[in-house]
């Protein structure tokens, strides 16, 4: 199966084409752009369909990060896989930052559990652990970086993202919401396209809000 993923909800701007059935990436494009994903995306797509080689109408299957992240951007994202998987009649699925996130460290530090930690900003942080395996301990949660802390501070794993500093003690500099395209594509090809979707992280109530530029969206 051939899968187009698209990474919209952070900085970058990137896409990439997998072959799942021989577990090899064909093509990747990524720039780090910053804002401007609506104008930038097709051209990604397509540098990175000519690399792999294969035309879209090759492609079996969307996979999309939804957050969080961006408001704007992850719209940008969520809006183009739909409109590719209408068009080829083929399933888009999400993939949450978090678990992008996560995979990330786990090729880094294999065998280990890991919490994925996200700066919310407004005193939150967006908040999610895994097993060593990949899979999740629990549910992403937007919870306040004193209940996180409490959280961190008996979970035995690595921690990643950007609310790091907010966490380990000790730890200081930058820490970025960073992975590579790959991931999000082996991940997608992994999904059943039936699962039960996410409920977006800023909904924190019936009367509740959306919080400004952070977010979970549906595909």
């Amino acid at each position: 199966m051939i899968v187009l993923a698209l990474d919209t909800a952070g900085v970058d701007c990137a896409a990439a084409i997998y072959d799942s059935g021989r577990d090899t990436m064909l093509g990747e494009a990524s720039d780090m752009i910053g804002k401007g994903h609506a104008e930038h995306l097709m051209g990604i797509v397509d540098r990175a369909l000519d690399q792999a080689g294969v035309a879209l109408s090759d492609v079996g299957r969307l996979a999309v990060t939804i957050g969080p992240g961006s408001f704007t951007g992850i719209r940008v994202g969520v809006a183009a896989a739909r409109g590719f998987a209408l068009s080829l009649h083929i399933p888009a699925v999400g993939i949450t930052t978090l678990e992008v996130m996560a995979a990330a460290q786990r090729e880094k530090t294999p065998g280990r559990a890991v919490l994925a930690a996200m700066d919310a900003k407004r005193e939150e942080i967006y908040l999610q652990s895994f097993a060593a395996d990949g899979s999740p301990l629990d549910e992403a949660r937007a919870v306040s970086i004193a209940e996180a802390q409490v959280f961190a501070a008996g979970f035995d794993g690595e921690i990643t993202g950007s609310a790091t500093p907010l966490l380990k003690p000790g730890v200081t500099g930058e820490y970025a919401n960073s992975f590579p395209i790959s991931i999000v594509a082996r991940l997608g090809a992994a999904v059943n396209p039936n699962a039960a979707k996410p409920k977006p992280l800023y909904l924190r109530g019936l009367d509740a809000k959306p919080q400004a530029g952070y977010a979970i969206a549906r595909v």
